[in-house]
């Protein structure tokens, strides 16, 4: 791969100096700078064309970084933290990567703070600590599928051909084919987007559970389930199931 993206510029490097040499020597076009205000104005674009083709094929074919995919299993949280960081590389990408992995982050401060309150309100051998932890056990579950649905998603994105498709500058496909992969990746990015935003919710609905439970005074185990913030986590649990489905 890494001799083709080196031919690839030699190839553009060669052109751009055959252009510069039919379009500026008096052998052929004679392109004169500075003679005419057409002419130093045809000359001026073309040396500056040159330099941003060369300088483009640099970036993308020598030191652009590929996504490297990892086919070590996904098992821990820094396991989801490594395969989501190459994508961040992505321009298209990076805002929802970000946000991924500060979902993260948000989720290991929000558990560990849920499981202090949890130890100085309830003993850990009481039916109502195993309800609670049992509950954020199960969010927190939810929340890393969400993540691996989306890697499983991120590992077939294709940068180049979503740009090309986004951007509509493929003859190669007919208008038809080209409004059915534009549909396609609007709804790829719309899932992306959506398990996103419903991580988002389940963190929300942590906040609201540690809230409830910090306002506590004594509760019946019988109680647990009928808490507003329990209610909505178990709703959200069951549409989320459903969604994946």
């Amino acid at each position: 791969m890494a001799g083709k993206n080196y031919l690839k510029m030699l190839g553009v490097v060669v052109g751009a100096a055959l252009v510069n040499i039919l379009a500026l020597s008096p052998a052929f076009a004679g392109v004169t700078i500075g003679d005419s205000a057409f002419e130093t104005a045809l000359g001026v674009t073309l040396l500056i064309a040159s330099v941003i083709a060369i300088v483009y094929g640099s970036y993308n074919w020598l030191y652009k970084t590929p996504i490297a995919l990892t086919t070590k299993p996904i098992k821990t949280r820094e396991d989801y933290a490594s395969a989501l960081a190459p994508y961040g590389k992505v321009r298209v990408l990076a805002e929802d990567i970000a946000a991924a992995l500060e979902q993260m982050d948000r989720m290991d401060k929000k558990k560990a703070t849920l499981f202090k309150v949890l130890h100085q309100r309830f003993d850990p051998a009481e039916m109502s600590f195993s309800k609670f932890s049992g509950v954020a056990e199960e969010v927190e579950n939810l929340f890393y599928l969400n993540i691996k649905s989306v890697l499983n998603r991120l590992g077939v994105f294709d940068e180049a051909e979503y740009e090309r498709v986004m951007t509509r500058k493929s003859a190669r496909y007919s208008p038809k084919l080209l409004q059915e992969k534009t549909d396609f990746y609007n709804e790829y990015m719309s899932y992306i987007k959506h398990a996103i935003g419903t991580n988002e919710e389940m963190l929300l609905q942590l906040d609201k559970l540690l809230l409830e439970i910090s306002r506590l005074d004594s509760i019946e185990p019988g109680d647990i389930e009928r808490m507003p913030a329990m209610v909505e986590i178990d709703s959200l649990i069951k549409q989320t199931k459903y969604y994946k489905q």
